[in-house]
């Protein structure tokens, strides 16, 4: 069936009704950041986002689903089946990058959130755990890394990364934590891990 003009323009809208408040979850806070902030920077009305979304949680749960989506194919963009460990480890940071405000909130505000967005970000860290735990695993019965439980592997990184996005304004205020050592941590981990 082909879109409608009308259809085209409603799914152009809700795309930058998600953009916009990636980007204000990211400067302001998700918690702090109310739908008629949201109207405001998208210069729509504010019955245009509830026609959209029809509760701010569903705005926040779309938003954490893009987010995902977007890193998933970031992801898939950067690896393929036979990507090591390191590979992958760097993809993540790279994808990180692109969203890094917006995901820098969602870490330190998870806890806070209503439990559809806590399940969703759950679901967004599960897919990124298969891709490390499963080239970890490969990468152990190759005897290239230590032989340890592969969650902790996965974990440890999660720990390191999320320490440095969460402590941003101690360790890059001006700019992006995880372009500024991104490159020193990965290889800090691998050093750790490898054998």
């Amino acid at each position: 069936m082909t879109e409608t003009k009308r259809q085209k323009q409603k799914m152009m809208t809700k795309i930058h009704l998600l953009e916009t408040a990636t980007k204000l979850f990211g400067e302001k806070g998700i918690l702090a950041t109310k739908t008629i902030d949201i109207a405001k920077a998208a210069m729509v009305s504010h019955g245009t986002v509830f026609s959209h979304f029809p509760t701010q949680e569903d705005l926040l749960n779309a938003t954490i689903e893009n987010f995902g989506e977007k890193l998933g194919t970031r992801l898939h963009e950067l690896l393929d089946d036979n990507s090591s460990l390191a590979e992958i480890l760097n993809a993540h940071i790279t994808g990180l990058i692109e969203f890094e405000p917006f995901c820098t909130r969602l870490i330190i505000e998870r806890r806070l959130l209503p439990s559809t967005a806590k399940d969703t970000y759950v679901m967004i860290q599960s897919i990124i755990s298969f891709h490390i735990c499963s080239a970890a695993q490969k990468e152990i019965d190759e005897g290239t890394i230590k032989n340890q439980p592969v969650n902790l592997i996965f974990n440890t990184w999660l720990s390191l990364i999320h320490y440095y996005m969460s402590n941003s304004d101690l360790f890059s205020p001006d700019g992006s934590v995880l372009e500024q050592y991104g490159e020193q941590l990965l290889q800090h981990y691998l050093s750790l891990i490898r054998l």
